[in-house]
């Protein structure tokens, strides 16, 4: 009987997802503040932060189906997370700084 091997995930694609999920933990928590302190400001970081999912989630999916479309459908989760990294870490750059 022929034994079946399961696929793994590449390790570069876990340990990417576990530094975007520790950065992304950051940004809610300075999101969180700002969000806490109310005014003006945090009334923008909300419609900002809504306006970033809603086009973070349209680009996931364009990356993905360029991914299949082009015949490497198992580059896209690869890509998908360095795509948002990258916002992430900008975000988390921008909230970090003191106003």
């Amino acid at each position: 009987m022929k034994r079946i091997r399961a696929r793994r995930a590449k390790p570069g694609l876990a340990w990417a997802s576990v530094w975007l999920a520790l950065d992304a933990q950051q940004v809610i928590a300075l999101r969180l503040a700002k969000l806490a302190r109310g005014g003006p400001a945090a009334h923008r970081e909300a419609t900002k932060m809504v306006a970033e999912k809603v086009k973070a989630a349209a680009d996931s999916q364009r990356v993905l189906l360029t991914a299949a479309v082009t015949g490497k459908s198992g580059d896209g989760p690869k890509r998908v997370i360095n795509l948002l990294q990258r916002r992430v870490s900008a975000n988390k750059r921008r909230l970090s700084k003191r106003s």
